[in-house]
């Protein structure tokens, strides 16, 4: 390993969190790759590192305590230390289901992924982000999660049900809140961003983003200078800036 800046991202054999790898890899970085299947999880890091990153696989199911605390163990091992966790990792389902109607099952499952997932994720490895001096926890967020666009009659998203999606994005947004506060101290900057609609195996092939536009505001927002806000949650805006999205 080097005394390059360590990243975990979470989710990071394919779309987005791929992305952000390569990304922050072209930057100096050093990558985990924290994936479920570790033949996927394998071959994008093996491809990441033809491309001259160093990129790293760990296997890892956000959704089984066991295989967070091996993870944790062998990132601990080989790193000592992380800079950057980027959760990215996520599922979605219910799209055409109104809220009246939609699968209580389905949206338990999300929120298993979504939601405690990524909480199980974070608490684990705060200890090796505590390691490391000014850290950075972006979570990957969605539009889908804000209240007062659901709200806004005049935005693109009006007639998108997702509610258990939506729902588990909302829960996000307030742990990033609740995070932000408890972590200020500390200097670890904690952050939610929201890609857009990007062409994925979530986002559909016609989704207007590509990956590459989709990985650049969690790109933004993990490597933040100390200046750099807390306990936000935003997109990417025109140039190299950011924008606050509405909770």
């Amino acid at each position: 390993m080097t005394t390059a800046k360590i990243a975990l991202i979470t989710g990071a054999n394919k779309g987005i969190g791929f992305e952000t790898a390569r990304q922050l890899g072209a930057m100096g970085h050093t990558v985990w790759l924290g994936c479920r299947d570790q033949e996927r999880g394998t071959q994008a890091a093996e491809d990441l590192r033809a491309g001259g990153i160093a990129a790293h696989f760990v296997q890892l199911d956000i959704t089984d305590a066991d295989s967070v605390r091996a993870a944790v163990a062998h990132v601990e091992a080989q790193s000592h230390h992380l800079d950057i966790l980027i959760n990215n990792a996520g599922i979605a389902s219910g799209m055409g289901s109104p809220p009246s109607t939609e699968d209580i099952d389905a949206i338990r499952s999300i929120f298993d992924v979504n939601f405690f997932g990524t909480v199980r994720v974070t608490q684990a490895f705060l200890p090796l982000l505590r390691k490391a001096e000014n850290a950075r926890i972006v979570f990957m967020s969605s539009g889908l999660g804000s209240i007062s666009l659901t709200g806004d009659m005049k935005a693109p998203t009006w007639g998108v049900h997702a509610m258990g999606y939506s729902a588990s994005k909302t829960a996000i947004n307030m742990y990033t809140a609740k995070l932000a506060k408890e972590l200020l101290t500390e200097g670890i900057k904690v952050n939610a961003a929201c890609p857009g609609s990007v062409a994925t195996d979530m986002g559909g092939k016609m989704a207007p983003k590509t990956v590459e536009q989709g990985a650049v505001i969690a790109v933004r927002l993990a490597t933040l200078g100390w200046m750099g806000p807390t306990g936000g949650f935003y997109h990417d805006a025109e140039g190299p800036s950011m924008a606050p999205y509405g909770w």
